[in-house]
């Protein structure tokens, strides 16, 4: 069998008549105008408030002439509000990574600059002061006087750039994801059911401003009409409890997050006493088998979901959804045991995988991971659409099919291991690797070798008060995968280096390995 993958189409829900981010806001407040939209420790904004908030917001954007409105800055009620106010003033969203080094940051600047940059007095210190850059503290952002006039009236142009959102750079200099207000609105408007939550829904939202699942987050959330309970920082204990205290029905996490919870709670051989979460999504990044399984224990009245999607498809695009999570875990066939590590099925659009030739591949088959549909955008500032004839987006990830549709992704494939001439996939070895009960995270990556020009190397974080030797681990690949597949060289860490939204930095692992 062989083709293409399409998402169910959606039903046709309460649509907004225009193209442009901003009338989510406007639903909502014209819905709902008193209930909570955000809670930001003990500041609370109605979403009439945040809409009030937004329009002033657009109004001095406007006024100070900037091409852009660019954040650097934890989450924090600024994180919305600049959100909807560049679209009600028509210029495009860029939020910056704090984490970000001076160089990096102010060489981000200098590529985006005229612009409006909303900050606080701890990242305004590494910026390189600049004629064409306004800088607004945060505090100043957040009391700017009423409206003196007419509100700004957003564009009805739906090819207009609504965000600009650097990739994370995790294997080489940063590029500029462009997504239009078309991309976006396809996404919510295909994904999300207006106003379909309770007044005592809430979401809390952990992952950072400049990430796609964070603008995800307030997109989807304000479309739902669904409370937002902000964090600025992740730590376990303050997670449990903002989830006790506002009494959250709905999480989003990255694995590495889930992963340090899961821990917590096993640690403390505590429940984790959260009556009202109903549902827990999450994404981001690779989730290992061991820690969902670990998790659907510790919640068993929770719905779990596996969102999959990337910055340049407007965030999700597959789904595996909570009946799947619980027939995976129930099952005792291995075929449908193993969706559990899997990503889902097409949500909203069509997906398919080829091989290096562009030839569509049938299940089980590898190969790199297309998409296409109306909210992908897969266009890159100076670079432009990188989006074939037909509009399919390579996306980079290599992965398969199964029979039933379920997507598998292997890594990037930029992570693929080329030895002598043979294509390997990290992930198939790392699957073995942490099948073993010593192990707690891994990592596999190329290392150079003079006679098979890349070879296998696998950087191990053991499990507190386990122990095993290399040996051992490389017997285990022996026996399940070929020998090409056993790591040449092993080193044992404290943990792996991963960045802030759950990815491993391959290339900091692969210069250990370089020598």
């Amino acid at each position: 069998m062989q083709g293409t993958w399409n998402a169910d189409p959606p039903a046709d829900r309460n649509r907004p008549s225009t193209m442009n981010i901003s009338t989510i806001l406007d639903m909502a407040a014209e819905a709902f105008g008193e209930r909570v939209a955000l809670v930001v420790g003990d500041e609370r904004y109605t979403y009439a408030a945040l809409r009030e908030a937004a329009l002033r917001a657009a109004a001095r954007i406007q006024a100070s002439g900037a091409r852009c409105v660019a954040l650097l800055d934890v989450a924090s009620p600024a994180t919305p509000i600049a959100v909807f106010a560049a679209a009600y003033a028509g210029v495009p969203y860029v939020p910056l990574n704090y984490r970000l080094t001076a160089p990096e940051l102010n060489e981000l600047v200098e590529r985006i600059a005229p612009a409006l940059l909303i900050t606080i007095d701890d990242y305004r210190k590494l910026l390189v002061p600049r004629a064409d850059l306004g800088i607004l503290d945060r505090g100043e952002f957040l009391a700017l006087p009423p409206l003196d006039g007419a509100p700004p009236q957003p564009a009805e142009d739906p090819r207009a750039i609504a965000v600009q959102l650097f990739t994370s750079g995790t294997t080489g200099k940063p590029k500029a994801a462009i997504l239009r207000h078309e991309n976006l609105m396809s996404y919510i408007v295909g994904t999300v059911e207006f106003g379909a939550a309770d007044e005592d829904d809430a979401i809390v939202v952990t992952v950072p401003p400049y990430h796609i699942a964070g603008i995800s987050a307030v997109l989807s959330s304000t479309y739902a009409c669904r409370r937002m309970v902000l964090l600025p920082n992740f730590e376990p204990r303050a997670w449990l409890e903002a989830m006790r205290r506002e009494k959250v029905s709905n999480a989003f996490l990255v694995p590495t997050m889930l992963g340090r919870i899961v821990d917590h709670l096993v640690e403390h051989g505590a429940a984790p006493d959260l009556p009202a979460l109903r549902a827990l999504a999450y994404g981001g990044g690779k989730m290992p088998l061991s820690t969902i399984a670990k998790a659907m224990q510790l919640f068993p009245g929770v719905d779990f979901t596996n969102a999959y999607g990337l910055t340049e498809t407007s965030s999700t695009i597959a789904v595996l959804g909570p009946d799947d999570h619980r027939a995976a875990a129930a099952s005792d066939d291995p075929l449908v045991r193993r969706r559990l590590a899997s990503v889902g099925r097409p949500a909203a659009v069509e997906i398919e995988i080829r091989d290096d030739d562009g030839k569509v591949l049938g299940p089980e088959e590898a190969g790199m991971v297309y998409v296409r549909g109306p909210q992908v955008s897969g266009e890159y500032l100076s670079l432009g659409s990188q989006l074939d004839a037909d509009g399919w987006f390579p996306t980079k990830d290599r992965g398969y099919l199964d029979a039933e549709g379920y997507l598998f992704l292997d890594g990037r494939a930029d992570d693929v291991i080329v030895r002598g001439g043979e294509n390997i996939s990290p992930g198939e070895i790392e699957d073995v690797l942490l099948s073993h009960p010593a192990v707690a995270d891994c990592a596999c990556v190329a290392m150079p070798d003079e006679q098979w020009g890349e070879a296998v190397a696998a950087a191990i974080v053991l499990k507190d008060g386990a122990a095993v030797d290399a040996a051992e681990l490389q017997e285990l690949v022996k026996g399940r995968l070929r020998s090409s597949r056993v790591p040449q060289a092993i080193v044992f860490k404290d943990a792996l280096p991963y960045n802030e939204t759950g990815k491993v930095l391959r290339r900091v692992i692969r210069q250990e390995f370089a020598g």
